[in-house]
């Protein structure tokens, strides 16, 4: 995936609603019927996942990994985050 492929997406001050597939094949960014699905090979403990899938997305939005909260969703598939 190229750097800042989803950067249309990324509006300061906006949510960003992601589907979230931990344990993947491959790490992957698409977007499908209006939401973001991301897959991670990264196993869903302690966090790690989520981490991951931060920097994913923030890679795929063309922003700091910084500039990403999450808003809902720390044990959940689905997850909001918030881009400063």
């Amino acid at each position: 995936m190229e750097k800042g492929a989803f950067s249309r997406l990324a509006s300061k001050g906006g949510e960003i609603k992601v589907k979230v597939t931990p344990k993947a094949a491959r790490n992957t960014v698409q977007e499908e019927a209006g939401q973001l699905k991301i897959s991670v090979t990264t196993v869903p403990e302690g966090g790690k996942a989520t981490r991951a899938v931060t920097k994913l997305l923030a890679r795929a939005l063309g922003v700091a990994p910084s500039r990403l909260t999450l808003l809902r969703g720390a044990t959940s598939r689905d997850k909001v985050f918030w881009l400063d």
